[in-house]
């Protein structure tokens, strides 16, 4: 594998080996345990470490902690058969928590789309027979694009991806500059997190705020001390708004401006639920849900795109709902499907000044999940290719990665974050 990504390989911990002539490369990296190092959220560990391994060949008793394939040179569907020579001999000693990406390209305009789309089955069915906390990925880059992968085989390699398996990512053109501090990416920055208070939004304000960013931490004035707690924890500050209020765009986007200069990071997270069956719920309960998951994001964009910066990253949380659709939840699955529309038109407004991106988080365990029966919760945890459920850090981690100044090449993607869940596509 050449440049980029086998750059990222061998900083990894691993030799780069080439798995067969004309331009497709693999190589396996990290002797025991998964490369790119550091611990895994949700205690699930992973350290880099040295080793390689051309494509072909046995094992040899050693357990590989990533697998990397090159396909971008596959032209044809007989070329399909390299997957097979280059895994088959190794995929049964990749280590617990180990990782598997396939690089492959856009099929709208390889050489064979057939063979390229072929990628995207193989990685999903292959994320899903592996155990033991493994996962796999398919990373699409787009011709000339290869210089802007560095940020997401890295994430994809380490610990912070532990909860997202079977994902395609798509990687276009963009210039990409690397942050001075390797540490904290985000030095200097603004980020702005919305429902920040718990869960899933206060671990966001957290590792924005480890990488470097002032977080200004947003929620309801009913939120009080927990966002104050957050704010002070993290460095940050906190903004007390209810966001469906008339005046609340113009407000956020004029305390950015003044206090801040602007803004750097933007991060939609606040969400309700309201559930019941479609012939059961009323009509406040679906206006309730649309207009704080899906009209207020909408409307605070209008605003808040006057005061984002050069280079700014515009994230949505949406949800495996979303995807797949949820009995009892008509309004959230529409108004989350909602937010991957919206992020989808955003990425194009802010194409060459901007990303827009979605994660999507499938079970995970906040005080929410906490509170469901017993039955249910269970079905939730197991009901994924990692056989448990996924801790807020996990999104967060995500979030980050979609936020780091290198990630310029990432719009327009819908990443869940949810073990590769059996339900959705």
């Amino acid at each position: 594998m050449r440049g980029p990504g086998g750059r990222v390989i061998a900083a990894a911990g691993g030799r780069v080996g080439e798995a067969a002539p004309g331009g497709v490369g693999g190589a396996a990296a990290g002797e025991g345990a998964a490369a790119g190092g550091g611990e895994a959220a949700g205690g699930r560990t992973a350290a880099g470490g040295g080793g390689a391994r051309t494509g072909g060949g046995a094992a040899g008793g050693r357990s590989w902690g990533a697998l990397v394939f090159d396909a971008t040179g596959i032209d044809s569907v007989g070329r399909l058969r390299e997957l097979h020579a280059f895994f088959q001999p190794v995929v049964r000693s990749l280590a617990p928590c180990g990782r598997v990406v396939v690089l492959g390209s856009p099929p709208e305009g390889a050489a064979s789309r057939a063979a390229q789309r072929a990628l995207e089955g193989f990685t999903r069915s292959l994320g899903k027979e592996l155990r033991r906390g493994a996962t796999a990925q398919l990373v699409q880059v787009a011709e000339g694009a290869e210089g802007a992968i560095g940020s997401t085989v890295e994430f994809l390699l380490s610990g912070r991806s532990a909860y997202v398996s079977g994902q395609v990512v798509r990687i276009g053109r963009a210039e990409v500059a690397a942050p001075a501090d390797r540490e904290r990416p985000l030095d200097g920055q603004v980020a702005l997190v919305t429902g920040a208070a718990r869960g899933i939004g206060a671990a966001i304000a957290e590792v924005l705020g480890r990488d470097g960013a002032h977080v200004v931490c947003l929620d309801v004035p009913a939120s009080g001390a927990a966002l104050a707690e957050v704010a002070g924890r993290v460095g940050g500050s906190a903004c007390h708004v209810d966001i469906t209020a008339p005046d609340a765009p113009h407000k956020i986007a004029g305390l950015l401006a003044e206090r801040h200069g602007g803004v750097d990071v933007v991060v939609h997270n606040a969400g309700i639920t309201r559930d019941r069956t479609l012939g059961r719920m009323t009509p406040d309960e679906w206006d309730a849900v649309l207009s704080v998951n899906l009209a207020a994001q909408e409307r605070l964009n209008g605003e808040l795109l006057r005061v984002l910066r050069g280079g700014g990253r515009v994230v949505g949380v949406s949800s495996i709902g979303g995807v797949a659709g949820n009995a009892g939840q008509t309004n959230y699955a529409a108004s989350k499907a909602g937010v991957i529309g919206l992020v989808e038109a955003l990425s194009e407004e802010l194409r060459g000044r901007g990303t827009a991106n979605a994660v999507a988080p499938g079970f995970i365990e906040t005080a929410m999940t906490a509170a469901m029966p017993l039955l249910p919760a269970l079905v939730g945890r197991r009901l994924n290719s990692v056989a448990q459920g996924g801790l807020p850090v996990d999104v967060a981690e995500t979030v980050a990665w979609l936020a780091h100044p290198a990630s310029a090449g990432v719009t327009g993607n819908v990443v869940r974050v949810c073990g590769q869940s059996l339900l959705g596509a």
